[in-house]
């Protein structure tokens, strides 16, 4: 029978999550873990925490040539770790965005 996990662990495997760059499904088979219990740690983890849910990240400054042939827009670009890049262009539509955010985070 497998030990139960510490919460120190179970903190350990969400930010690793986190970092990854992977889809939930990715990093649960790489890690041997079901989406059932990365779920409980990531929702235990924000639980009582003022930012609950929100992850900082690092933005960099685009040297202002544009990537991979990409015309230059005056929008905005995020470029993950795992290579996928999200693009939206001046007077974008918030609201469509926000609802392709929501699909991407329960990958």
């Amino acid at each position: 029978m497998r030990r139960r996990r510490s919460r120190a662990e179970a903190g350990q495997l969400v930010a690793e999550y986190e970092a990854s760059g992977l889809s939930r499904v990715e990093f649960c088979k790489k890690q041997g873990l079901s989406l059932a219990t990365l779920a409980r740690y990531r929702k235990r983890q924000t639980q009582g925490s003022p930012a609950a849910g929100t992850r900082w990240v690092e933005v960099k400054e685009s040297a202002g040539r544009p990537a991979l042939g990409i015309p230059a827009s005056s929008g905005l670009a995020v470029a993950l770790p795992s290579g996928r890049r999200i693009e939206v262009g001046r007077g974008f539509d918030a609201h469509t965005l926000a609802q392709l955010l929501d699909v991407l985070e329960r990958l």
